[in-house]
């Protein structure tokens, strides 16, 4: 299982077994005789190396379309692009599982001790969640970015179990922002950055050294789930269609041309304000689905990522026109 603890003489032996099958050409039989075990157990050896990150494989095609994506994208709004190719018959689901995986190889190499890597919730961020691969950093923690609370649910376990495998995958502290994810009134916001237990969890916001996190498309054809999980009422939505917005990053709203200081319900939003957002060195975004391309120009406009990670299908809509 991907993020699975290890013994320290079973990661030795799977390290072992690697680099005699990659780097030295030797068979499985001839490994299973040096190592003094079985074929199946060098499987199961080199399966382990791949899965916890000791091996990475890459495959450079001549003829694969997405490195000529990647410098386009690049090239048109100054990010480090990230193109998974995927096939236009795939499902959505399986695009998001394949997004997800390499989000999360994309990540794990970025990921160093003494860091402070903000997180969001969301799907997207819950399926990067579920393919991490261990990785051992010191005095490293992951901070929530939002609060996921809302007049349904404290939204607690759902954000905890993402910022809970990140942090076992890393072995990193993780800090929860139990608050809800927009307040009823903006002084309510404002009288609760000033408690002292919020105020330490925006502190260490404020010294973040990465930041993950996806994109929400409000005329996305499968909404995302701050839209159609009870967080907003047909008020707010009003709200959001006279503002024009087009998404959100980690719930802070934003319209095409990247504009955002005006919109109203961001002054009862608990996520960052993207001024800020934009301070932190390295910042991932993670996008699966056409449907989050008006999203995605929109963040991309207000020079929210540094590093983009997506699929195909979405890399050719976002070049068009």
């Amino acid at each position: 299982m991907p993020g699975a603890p290890f013994s320290g003489g079973r990661s030795r032996d799977a390290l072992r077994a690697a680099q005699m099958y990659y780097l030295q050409d030797l068979t499985m039989n001839a490994i299973a005789r040096e190592l003094n075990t079985s074929r199946s157990t060098v499987s199961r050896l080199l399966s382990m190396a791949r899965e916890t990150g000791l091996v990475q494989i890459q495959v450079n095609n001549p003829t694969d379309r997405t490195p000529a994506l990647e410098q386009q994208i690049s090239r048109r709004f100054g990010v480090q692009a990230h193109v998974v190719p995927i096939a236009d018959s795939v499902n959505d689901s399986e695009v998001l599982n394949r997004v997800a995986l390499q989000a999360a190889r994309t990540i794990g190499p970025l990921v160093d001790s003494n860091a402070i890597i903000g997180v969001a919730w969301g799907s997207t961020l819950s399926a990067v969640s579920h393919r991490l691969t261990r990785k051992q950093t010191h005095d490293s923690t992951f901070v929530q970015l939002n609060g996921a609370g809302n007049t349904q649910t404290t939204g607690i376990s759902y954000a905890s179990e993402i910022l809970r495998r990140f942090g076992q995958a890393y072995g990193s502290r993780v800090e929860q922002f139990p608050v809800p994810a927009f307040f009823d009134h903006a002084e309510t916001k404002k009288a609760m950055w000033r408690e002292r237990s919020v105020r330490r969890i925006l502190d260490l916001q404020e010294r973040m050294t990465m930041a993950i996190f996806g994109v929400g498309s409000i005329g996305a054809g499968i909404p995302s789930h701050v839209y159609s999980g009870g967080y907003l009422d047909h008020e707010d939505l009003e709200t959001l269609e006279a503002d024009e917005v087009v998404g959100d990053v980690a719930t802070m709203f934003f319209r095409s041309d990247g504009s955002h200081r005006d919109i109203l319900l961001n002054q009862r939003s608990t996520g960052p304000d993207l001024d800020e957002l934009r301070r932190v060195g390295r910042r991932i975004c993670v996008v699966s689905g056409e449907s989050k391309i008006h999203g995605l120009r929109g963040a991309l406009a207000a020079n929210l990522a540094t590093d983009l990670i997506l699929d195909e299908g979405s890399a050719r809509r976002l070049v068009q026109a």
